[in-house]
Formats: structure tokens, C-alpha cells, sequence
């Protein structure tokens, strides 16, 4: 196996850790500098800080659950266009496609940083047999 190849699986590994890890922690930033709470009426996590990707699931669960009570159980596009409730489930699911987003957001980060750990994994295991072959000391020597 070349030297190239198990270097660059290592570092194309590290760098899909070290990008994930920001994704992640810019996400859970802005959302934290929202200052959203989780309704107290929520079936998850009532009460906490969203900064995270279960706390924003809760909240657009919540916000769903308070749109159908105004709205009769009637989704935006279930609602004439001169119904006064239309813009607030508009609203509503802007906040909760927004939430969602975050959620997918933090999933992909993390499996970004787990696929990240493996190409780690897999280099080191191709440097492992580059060494044991005596490959790499044929490489060094002129």
C-alpha cells in the first residue's frame, strides 16, 4: 500500500471529525442564543434549554400540538386563505420546519464524526499492514 493512501484516509478522517464537531457546536449555539425554552406542556424534556437535537425535536412537537388546538386540528394548508388562524400555522411551520432542520443538522454532524473515526480507523489499519508487510521499510530505504 502507498504511504499516501493511509495518510490521506487518516486526514480526510480527522478533518470529517474536526467538521463535524464545528456543525455541531454551531448549531447548538444559535439555537441556545434563541433562548427557547421547551413548553412546559411538552412530552419531552418540558421545561429545558433548546440547545440540543432532542430539545428541538420536543418544542416542534409542542408547537405542532398548540397549532391544532388553534386551528382545530387544521394544517395551513388545510385552512381557507382568509382564515385569520392561516397565518398563524404558517408561522407555526416555519418554527417547526426551522427546529426540524436542526435536528437533521445534528444528525448528520454525527454521522459525519462517526464516518470520521472510521476512515481514522481504517488508515491506522492500513498503516498497521503497510508495517507489517515491510512495505514501509522498503519505502524508506533508497
Amino acid at each position: 500500500m502507498k504511504r499516501w493512501a493511509w495518510i490521506a484516509t487518516i486526514v480526510f478522517g480527522v478533518v470529517l471529525v474536526l467538521g463535524a464537531i464545528g456543525t455541531w457546536v454551531m448549531v447548538s449555539t444559535t439555537l441556545s442564543n434563541q433562548k427557547i425554552t421547551v413548553a412546559e406542556d411538552a412530552d419531552c424534556l418540558a421545561g429545558a434549554r433548546v440547545r440540543g437535537p432532542l430539545s428541538a425535536y420536543c418544542q416542534a412537537r409542542v408547537i405542532e400540538k398548540h397549532t391544532l388546538d388553534i386551528t382545530d386540528g387544521l394544517t395551513y394548508a388545510e385552512l381557507d386563505r382568509d382564515d385569520p388562524r392561516r397565518q398563524t400555522a404558517m408561522n407555526s411551520s416555519f418554527l417547526q420546519a426551522s427546529l426540524f432542520t436542526s435536528v437533521l443538522a445534528f444528525g448528520v454532524s454525527g454521522l459525519a464524526a462517526l464516518a470520521g473515526v472510521l476512515f481514522v480507523l481504517i488508515g491506522l489499519g492500513m498503516k498497521d499492514v503497510a508495517e507489517k508487510s515491510g512495505e514501509l521499510d522498503r519505502a524508506a530505504s533508497p
